[in-house]
């Protein structure tokens, strides 16, 4: 039994580890997208960009946000109870439900576009973005039926492949056509950015589509031989999907409903005190174009622990294991946060550094963007615990939990905005406030729930004091090997040198202060291998 569990958590954290490793790449190639865009279509195009992306994150959070995850806690706890039959018949529901939903999203979307663009958002020129973005509301909840299922069986190598492809595609032909559209005018450049998310769910869907046709034999030798009659109907299973998924999709359309909101109130309160209309379009657009991306590229990692929790936890609540739920609850926020931590402290410290690294050729938006960039990172924190937090409670059958939560930090968030913004000197700073406040009484209302619901102790020395402590003597030296050096080397080396500075100092002092004991080190894919290594150079006893 010892063993099996270990197994679990060895399965666990390599999971997390395929989707963070994923995760990685696919921000860089985001950089890589992100950063020369907002270089060739300036502020003005980016806030034409941005402001197609809400609406249809909103459309797609509607579409699929609850799903992968009710696919992957039902395959999970189907699993579990030696059903791998009725496990297939969910995905195949889902499967058919997504393409329903996908097809009517895409054409509410694309013969909506006029009219959203011209009379709620009042610009125009958007509409090009909105028309070009709204296919991949086809192909991406069908995509993501695949990755539900697969991340249902504990196997995230498919998500992980099929993320890749997806970045590559939307990278390399929302570029392409951007740099080619860009003499017919800005907002044809901004629409051919766009249609990279288009490109870019048709490539990662045909990819994860044929490595299930690559898995589907031997997926179906699994239930081959047993008793497929009897158990849930496809009816039974699509409720029992629209029941986990329905609060978890409303949960998940809080913050784009808000951030929609935000969209018209940001601006309208810059207006009201004292700027032009293009201006304040210039300042949403350095705030959401600029500033908040940066804050997504830790998720990707506490996204990936979240992801691997729901099975894991959901599995575990099935069968009954209390103290082996208990323990990977802890483990889990653990990571989560000795992960997003040091990012906060480093991307705050860093904040106006790294955008005029990452944005060269438009050096006045990156320095008006970095305030908003210190304020975002701080939330960098707040939100790893979410993501976390969220995947427990839905894997225990919580959650309505984590929405209601949200929902009132999304509320709070909707006050702070309105309120600070309207403050010339804070403007825009005001919705990064808003920002952060709403994942920040998100987060403690969640840890509340998780500790009630599961019973769990939180060890707040070990798993938030610790990281802190080891993150904050990292911010010193980063801050004081930038000052050293910026000078001598220039801005771009200077940034990339003081990160290294950091990962190695924020390294140092996570095993000065045993953030990590030997057992969970031992606990990782390759872990023994790795403690001989650090007993070798005194890291660890």
């Amino acid at each position: 039994m010892e063993q099996q569990k270990e197994n679990k958590n060895k399965s666990f954290i390599g999971g997390t580890l395929i989707l963070g490793l994923a995760g990685l790449v696919i921000k860089v190639l985001g950089a890589a997208f992100r950063i020369p865009l907002g270089n060739i279509i300036g502020a003005t195009g980016m806030g034409y960009y941005q402001k197609a992306y809400p609406i249809y994150n909103l459309f797609l959070t509607l579409a699929i946000a609850g799903i992968p995850t009710a696919i992957a806690r039902m395959v999970a706890e189907r699993n579990a109870m030696d059903k791998p039959y009725e496990a297939y018949k969910v995905f195949k529901a889902s499967f058919i439900l997504l393409l329903c939903t996908g097809i009517f999203n895409s054409g509410l979307l694309y013969f909506g576009a006029h009219w959203i663009t011209h009379t709620y958002m009042q610009t125009p020129e958007a509409i090009y973005c909105m028309k070009a973005i709204a296919p991949a509301l086809l192909f991406c909840p069908l995509m993501s039926a695949f990755r539900g299922f697969f991340q249902g069986r504990q196997n995230m190598r498919p998500t992980a492949a099929s993320q890749i492809f997806e970045q590559l595609f939307r990278v390399a032909i929302g570029l392409g056509l951007a740099i080619a559209l860009l003499p017919k005018g800005i907002e044809y450049a901004a629409a051919g950015a766009s249609f990279g998310a288009t490109a870019g769910g048709i490539f990662g869907f045909l990819c994860i589509g044929w490595v299930y046709l690559m898995s589907r034999k031997k997926i179906r030798s699994e239930f081959e031989g047993t008793d497929m009659t009897g158990g849930a109907t496809t009816g039974q299973i699509l409720k029992e999907i629209l029941i986990i998924a329905v609060p978890i999709t409303i949960g998940s359309a809080v913050l784009p409903i808000m951030n929609a909101i935000d969209m018209m109130v940001v601006e309208k309160r810059l207006i009201a005190i004292g700027m032009s209309r293009e201006i304040a379009n210039s300042l949403y657009g350095e705030l959401t174009g600029f500033a908040q991306p940066l804050i997504n590229f830790p998720q990707v990692l506490t996204q990936a622990v979240s992801i691997s929790m729901v099975p894991l936890v959901a599995s575990a609540f099935k069968r009954g294991e209390k103290k082996f739920m208990q323990d990977s609850i802890r483990l889990g926020l653990r990571y989560a946060l000795i992960i997003s931590v040091p990012c906060a402290v480093g991307m705050s410290v860093l904040s106006k550094p790294i955008l005029m690294l990452l944005y060269p050729g438009q050096r006045a938006s990156a320095i008006n963007a970095a305030p908003c960039l210190s304020i975002l990172a701080i939330s960098v924190i707040f939100l790893g615990c979410v993501h976390t937090l969220t995947g427990i409670l839905q894997g225990v059958g919580k959650q309505i939990v984590p929405v209601i939560n949200l929902a009132i930090g999304a509320c709070c968030k909707v006050v702070v905005t309105y309120t600070l913004t309207g403050i010339p000197s804070l403007n825009v700073k005001g919705a990064a406030c808003g920002t952060l406040t709403a994942y920040a009484v998100a987060a403690i209302l969640d840890l509340l729930a998780v500790m009630k619901y599961t019973e769990t102790k939180i060890d707040f020395t070990q798993s938030l004091l610790k990281p802190l402590a080891s993150a904050l003597v990292m911010g010193a030296a980063v801050y004081g090997a930038y000052a050293a050096v910026s000078s001598v080397l220039g801005n771009a080396l200077s940034t990339v040198v003081s990160i290294g500075v950091g990962v190695v100092v924020y390294v140092l002092m996570v095993f000065a202060f045993k953030t990590l004991t030997v057992q969970e080190i031992e606990g990782l894919p390759k872990g023994k291998t790795l403690v001989k290594i650090l007993r070798k150079v005194r890291l660890v006893k």
